[in-house]
């Protein structure tokens, strides 16, 4: 059985920009570590990404996280 990691360390960039007429969050994050990058086109998508990393498919509590309901 493989160990699940319980450390991780990453750097996060955010940025918005426009998506036709809408203003949307993009967001990366870089393992400075490895130097491995990921981008991500919505935070829902880096937060999905985030939680299995942890190896949960679901936050806790959403509305305490400010993540509200999912789309």
């Amino acid at each position: 059985m493989a160990k699940q990691r319980r450390y991780f360390s990453f750097l996060l960039r955010l940025w918005q920009t426009s998506d036709g007429d809408q203003q949307v969050w993009r967001a990366s994050l870089e393992s400075p570590g490895t130097g491995e990058h990921r981008g991500f086109a919505s935070l829902r998508q880096m937060f999905d990404f985030l939680l299995a990393q942890t190896g949960q498919s679901e936050p806790q509590d959403e509305e305490a996280q400010g993540l509200g309901p999912r789309e």
